[in-house]
């Protein structure tokens, strides 16, 4: 036994130490630096954006109303339904207008009766002025010779007098039943476009965006009954401070986004409107916009106005750290990675504007690995520019 123990102590002796030895030297080895890529903070020449919001509305819209007052028989058109020009939407109640029609007609079909009544009393008359006239110039040669008393003279003479005065009757009532005959045809041509008023039809091929009409109801004259508005011309109107009233001038190009479409495009100055509004202390500025499949009128965007270059620090976005509300990226200090709160501007494309936190030329991590920690050791692969 004595000779058995002393020979296994010295072996476990010898284990225990070997074990020893192997955790002190895993405690004591230093973890691997982690690969990354780093670049350096530069300061860039940006341009400041005046974001001005609007919305979006057709070029050319028409609000259809009725010119007479009718009770409205059909509505031939929906909201969001497409009319081409000339198409019939809404058809007014017709009874009274054609009764004024028929009645104009005849008053001018009586009126040419009556032309021709004027007509045949104007040939008799005429026909008895120059029995008349011949025979007073009859009697007043007789009675320079005393074949006739001065009774049958006068007698001529009155009577050429009284065909004289039955023409110039005639010919006044010819003319009055012509004036009715004119009035009769004005009538007429105004109860024909009262008659087509009771058709309206669309202006111009477009999109019906809003009905106010249903069948039955009344149509006063200036009501609006439907709009529609032309498709693929919009503008956005856009609302801009009246202090930054100078960014905006006609023919300039602006880039617009669109929220509902999540789409920025490129449109130009049009008009600005020369009245502020006094309520906002604003002016509108009215964009045109290029034709983009999905934008519809009354969609919500904003246009952006150079306002200046400034200079800055850019940093990429793939070497921002978001975590909540803070924003952090890592800074190379020799061969150490140290975490660096920093304070975000205004992103433009992929790169972020730094307002503090760091400093021109710092080297940033740019994709910084998971695994790396504030402290970390890292060994730099290539600088990114």
């Amino acid at each position: 036994m004595k000779r058995f123990l002393l020979t296994i102590i010295p072996i476990l002796m010898t284990a225990a130490c070997s074990q020893h030895e192997t955790r002190v030297a895993a405690a004591g080895a230093e973890p691997k630096p982690a690969a990354v890529q780093v670049e350096t903070v530069g300061v860039s020449e940006v341009t400041d954006i005046y974001r001005a919001s609007g919305t979006v509305r057709a070029h050319y819209s028409s609000t259809i109303a009725a010119k007479i007052a009718a009770n409205i028989v059909e509505v031939r058109a929906q909201t969001g339904d497409r009319v081409r020009a000339g198409q019939t939407l809404i058809l007014l109640d017709r009874l009274d207008l054609e009764a004024n029609l028929r009645r104009a007609e005849a008053v001018r079909a009586e009126a040419e009766s009556a032309i021709a009544e004027t007509e045949s009393t104007i040939v008799s008359a005429r026909a008895n002025l120059e029995l008349a006239r011949v025979t007073y110039e009859r009697f007043h040669s007789l009675l320079a010779n005393a074949s006739v008393s001065q009774q049958e003279f006068d007698e001529s003479q009155a009577r050429l007098k009284s065909a004289e005065a039955a023409v110039e009757m005639a010919a006044s009532q010819r003319r009055q039943v012509e004036a009715r005959c004119r009035r009769a045809e004005a009538e007429i041509a105004a109860a024909r476009v009262a008659l087509a008023y009771a058709t309206l039809t669309a202006p111009f091929a477009g999109m019906v965006t809003e009905r106010r009409a249903d069948p039955g109801s009344l149509a006063t004259p200036g009501a609006p009954l439907l709009v529609i508005e032309r498709e693929g011309t919009l503008r956005l109107e856009a609302s801009i401070d009246e202090s930054r009233l100078a960014l905006a001038w006609v023919g300039e190009s602006v880039s617009v986004e669109i929220d509902g479409l999540n789409r920025t495009v490129t449109g130009r100055v049009a008009e600005v409107v020369p009245s502020v509004d006094v309520d906002t202390r604003s002016f509108t500025v009215k964009i045109d916009l290029p034709a983009v499949p999905g934008v519809r009128s009354g969609m919500f965007g904003r246009a952006g106005f150079a306002a200046g270059k400034r200079e800055t620090l850019q940093v990429p976005q793939s070497a921002i750290l978001e975590r909540g509300q803070i924003r952090s990226v890592y800074v190379v200090e020799g061969q150490t990675a140290r975490l660096r709160f920093v304070t975000l501007g205004e992103a433009r494309d992929d790169q972020h504007e730094v307002l503090s936190g760091l400093t021109a030329g710092e080297r940033i991590i740019v994709a910084p690995p998971p695994v790396l920690a504030d402290g970390g050791r890292v060994a730099i692969l290539e600088a990114a520019k």
